[in-house]
């Protein structure tokens, strides 16, 4: 039979379901039954969930006269090894996808069954199909990715991020196709995001006055603030501080968890990686250095002989600077926006977010998790992994075979 025919709509095919405890040689056991038959094979689709083992084989079905052989020899096999069988008769191959294909990511800590009925309620309410569910990770968090038709990316985002506020999980929907498997480049900022501190604050707490720029910091986050004045005040603060200070800030910078392991394995998978921040190079050269990052732009904070000036030097990295950036990046990067993630947290990362092709709201204020493409409120960096679709096993066995 040609593949024509195969795959016309009219020709007779049997769905073939084998389930029950997986063991070794399932798979090759059903086909060497079904090759007696001389049966082409349209179709498979295998999961195994704690053990349990559903194989479904969407085949040609052999001449009718055959046809009663071939139900009671596969049942007869399936009996043999415990297993049970369920053979059903159609026409033709799955039926085509719809139109408007996207990837669901659903993150949940824990990912609650509550949760999962109002996702897939409102992918159906948006007029879209769920045709695979795969699950990328159980820890540190439970991740799931839903492959959806028959709904456009951009609306099915916004009839879900909603939804995931409310209940409490993290949604990122993005389009599905070979752009997600291309080489990116991901540029986030530092502070709070790749790393748990402000670094203006460590700076402070050497000033004595970390309560003062705090505050200015917290207001100057929510958009409270013009960045670029708040910067100039906070940084006026710090006037007189001897520069012996920046390599006990470097020392007291602590990474977010997750944060090696993101840029480890994005780095494995070919991306390139940047950090933009408000904050100051003093660090962000170092953290480049530690880490192996790709790009590093920061602001610099002028010392004069040896001391801090209370001023910064040279071009003002803030809230448009960071979206300038993440282009200058993609340009020397050679890779299109659309091909770009960007991460932060604040409100002067918000035109960074909005001009990558995903921006990743992480553990952020409310302005920025409402205009961002997805948020995610787990207190561990390398989820944003499974927005990329790469799987807790991959990042292991990836770690396991560096080891080696």
């Amino acid at each position: 039979m040609s593949a024509s025919q195969t795959s016309s709509s009219d020709v007779p095919t049997l769905l073939v379901k084998i389930f029950g405890k997986d063991r070794p040689g399932i798979t090759a056991g059903l086909f060497d039954t079904l090759a007696a038959y001389s049966v082409d094979v349209v179709d498979i689709e295998q999961v195994v969930t704690r053990g349990r083992m559903v194989l479904c084989a969407l085949v040609t079905a052999p001449p009718r006269a055959l046809e009663g052989d071939l139900r009671a020899t596969v049942h007869s096999w399936a009996e043999s090894i415990k297993m049970q069988a369920e053979i059903i008769s159609g026409l033709g191959d799955n039926r085509p996808r719809g139109l408007g294909r996207s990837l669901v990511t659903v993150l949940g800590h824990p990912l609650t069954a509550e949760a999962t009925a109002a996702i897939a309620a409102k992918i159906a309410k948006a007029g879209g199909n769920i045709d695979r569910i795969f699950r990328l990770a159980k820890y540190p968090v439970t991740a799931v990715e839903f492959a959806v038709s028959g709904v456009e990316t951009e609306p099915l985002r916004t009839a879900l991020v909603t939804e995931a506020g409310r209940l409490g999980v993290d949604v990122a929907v993005v389009a599905a196709g070979l752009h997600r498997r291309a080489q990116r480049l991901v540029v986030m900022d530092v502070d709070s995001t790749l790393i748990q501190d402000e670094v203006i604050e460590l700076f402070a707490a050497h000033a004595g006055c970390e309560d003062e720029v705090a505050g200015v910091t917290a207001a100057a986050m929510r958009g409270e603030l013009d960045f670029e004045q708040s910067l100039h005040a906070r940084v006026a603060l710090l006037e007189g501080l001897d520069a012996s200070v920046v390599d006990k800030v470097r020392s007291e910078v602590r990474l977010t968890p997750g944060a090696r392991t993101l840029i480890r394995t994005l780095k494995r998978l070919g991306f390139q990686v940047g950090v933009v921040s408000g904050g100051f190079t003093q660090v962000t050269d170092d953290l480049k250095e530690r880490l192996g990052l790709d790009f590093a732009q920061a602001n610099t904070l002028e010392i004069v002989d040896g001391k801090l000036t209370g001023r910064v030097t040279g071009e003002i990295v803030d809230r448009a600077g960071k979206a300038r950036l993440l282009r200058r990046f993609a340009a020397e990067a050679g890779v299109p926006l659309s091909q770009t993630v960007a991460i932060g947290d604040g409100a002067n990362d918000l035109d960074m977010l909005n001009a990558a092709g995903l921006g990743v709201a992480f553990n952020a204020k409310p302005v920025v998790r409402e205009a961002a493409h997805t948020a995610v409120n787990v207190p561990f960096l390398d989820t944003v992994l499974y927005l990329l679709g790469v799987t807790r096993e991959e990042v292991e066995a990836a770690d396991a075979h560096e080891e080696d």
